[in-house]
This record gives C-alpha cells, sequence and structure tokens, in this order.
C-alpha cells in the first residue's frame, strides 16, 4: 500500500494505518462503520476501546492524505463520522478502480474493437506493482478482495493474449504467454492460447510440446486431464484446422441445440 501526494509517493510503514487505508479504499465513498474496521485491523481479536484506537490510526493516516485533499476540497479525505469512517475522494484516485474499470472495458470491446481493447487491457495491467493487498493485512475483506483482484488480472492477462492475436501481433503474443505460463504452468487458459500463438508462427512442433508439457503438469500436481478446450485446441493442430488461422480461431462458436 502506498499513497501518492503531489506526485510523491510515500509508503505507510505501520501495518495497522495500511490496513486502514486498504479498507477504506476497496469502500471509497461508503462509510464503513467503526465495528468493521476493527474486525479487519485486528482480525476479529480487537483491544479494550477500540474508539480510541481506531481515532489514533485514523489521525496517522489524515497527516498522510490531507495535503492534496485540502487542495482539492479544502479539508481532509478521510473523514469521521458518527460510528465509522468514510475515504471522501473520486473513485478513480484508487488503482485498483482504474484497473476494474479499464479491464471490463477492455474485455468488452474485445470482439468487436481488438485494437481499443488491446490499449484498455494494457493500461489496466500496468497499473499492478505486486500482489494485490498483500501488506494489508490478513483481514477477511481485504483477502477476499486481493483474491477478486487476482482472478480479475488473469482474466485481464487472458484477454490481452486473445487482443494481441485478434491484431495479428502473434510474436509479441507467444512472448507475452510465454512469460505467463512460465508463472502459472498449469493454468489451462494461457497454455491454449500459447498453442494457438505458436501455430500461427509456424511452429506447429512446438505448439503440440505447449500442451503435452501442461498435460503433464496437470497430472503430476493434480491427477487431472487437460479440459476439453485445450484437447480440441491439440485436435485441431494435430490436424492443421485452417480455422486457427482465422480471426476467431481461439473462439469456437457452439453449435444450437437441435
Amino acid at each position: 500500500m502506498s499513497v501518492t501526494t503531489g506526485g510523491i509517493d510515500r509508503t505507510i510503514p505501520a501495518n495497522r494505518v495500511r490496513t486502514l487505508l486498504a479498507v477504506l479504499a476497496l469502500n471509497i465513498g461508503r462509510v464503513v462503520p467503526q465495528q468493521e474496521l476493527a474486525e479487519e485491523l485486528w482480525s476479529g481479536r480487537p483491544p479494550a476501546g477500540v474508539p480510541n484506537a481506531l481515532q489514533a490510526a485514523a489521525t496517522r493516516l489524515r497527516r498522510v492524505l490531507e495535503g492534496p485533499a485540502r487542495e482539492r476540497t479544502g479539508g481532509t479525505a478521510l473523514r469521521s463520522v458518527p460510528h465509522g469512517y468514510l475515504l471522501d475522494l473520486d473513485r478513480d484516485c484508487v488503482d485498483a478502480n482504474r484497473f476494474l474499470a479499464l479491464t471490463a472495458q477492455g474485455s468488452a470491446a474485445l470482439a468487436a474493437e481488438p485494437g481499443r481493447a488491446l490499449g484498455l487491457l494494457r493500461s489496466g495491467l500496468q497499473l499492478w506493482r505486486g500482489p494485490a493487498l498483500v501488506d494489508a493485512g490478513d483481514g477477511l475483506g481485504c483477502r477476499s478482495a486481493a483474491t477478486l483482484f487476482d482472478e480479475r488480472r488473469l482474466a485481464a492477462q487472458e484477454d490481452l493474449a486473445e487482443a494481441l492475436l485478434a491484431v495479428g501481433d502473434v510474436r509479441q503474443a507467444v512472448a507475452e504467454l510465454r512469460r505467463l505460463t512460465a508463472a502459472r504452468p498449469a493454468h489451462e487458459r494461457f497454455c491454449e492460447l500459447l498453442m494457438v500463438a505458436l501455430y500461427r508462427s509456424g511452429r506447429q512442433s512446438e505448439a503440440l510440446t505447449a500442451y503435452h508439457r501442461t498435460r503433464l503438469r496437470l497430472d503430476e500436481d493434480f491427477g487431472l486431464r487437460p479440459g476439453d478446450a485445450m484437447q480440441r485446441r491439440y485436435a485441431e493442430i494435430l490436424s492443421q484446422d485452417p480455422a486457427l488461422l482465422g480471426p476467431a480461431g481461439f473462439r469456437v462458436p457452439v453449435a444450437a441445440a437441435g
């Protein structure tokens, strides 16, 4: 967790102050009750005198936030209200919100405007600086939010690879997907897209090798077989299906029933 004020990044060394900022930022514009904050800051074991302890943490956080907020509103961004606290800033002041908005727009544009989708997805993913909320404590709210952000990051990375393939940038798609499969060797969708990218660049044997590498990893680590999509892509590569070279070669339509 960090705050940028006046163009300067400021780290927050105190653990509970970081957690307080994380919870308020995740709920920006909403009053967060003291009880909810206490659950997050002390992981279900709040001390005696919670209001005073929260006030002390809020005072320390306010010192970090008040500079830019006073320039904007003449007051402080962190407001104390009856039985809770409120972070009174625009949603776009939080990188996590910008990431979610940009990648949602990119995903929506992928089918019709892959070039625009590519720009949106890149902009969203470039906001990441490491694992989500890694230093925001062990509270249930922060851990749940971290899981959500990690899942959305994976989805955005998949969408980015699809966008690269859709605009014909096969070389960049291969490079990006090799990096992603190295980081997550058992993630089938990354492997499936890498297989398509390699095949489109004339490297059929490497595409088949990528399949077998992931198949072995799934078997050794989880006792699983590749899913239908990966197996279908493998069969299409073996048969050199012409559809793999088309703009929608990795998006197989489902035939209507009946």
